[in-house]
């Protein structure tokens, strides 16, 4: 009975690992995302506040730019680029049409 209770324990310890790891990288994923989205604003000249005070105007429009931002399949070359080792234009970002559409309309803030 002690070796099945110690089982039972090791199975749900595993389980709890497995957890608190899958929830750390989802956050070290979701801060990395925000980092660069935020960095390529600030690149299109864009204050990077207005992402959580742009009012009830940008709220949508930044809400889906995140949402795009963090399902981005050119991470490493979002990465690259922003630290000027990537070559051309930041036309593989999926946000850059809405950030240039920002900075057009005069989103910018201070």
């Amino acid at each position: 009975m002690n070796a099945m209770l110690f089982q039972v324990y090791a199975a749900l310890f595993m389980v709890a690992v497995t957890i608190v790891l899958f929830v750390w990288l989802r956050g070290s994923e979701a801060a990395g995302s925000a980092r660069r989205r935020l960095h390529m604003m600030a690149r299109f000249g864009l204050d990077p506040g207005i992402a959580t005070r742009g009012g009830a105007r940008l709220a949508p429009i930044m809400k889906a730019a995140q949402r795009r931002c963090g399902n981005c399949r050119f991470e490493d070359r979002c990465e690259l680029w922003l630290k000027g080792e990537g070559e051309g234009d930041n036309s593989f970002c999926p946000n850059a049409r809405t950030f240039q559409s920002l900075t057009e309309t005069g989103a910018r803030a201070a």
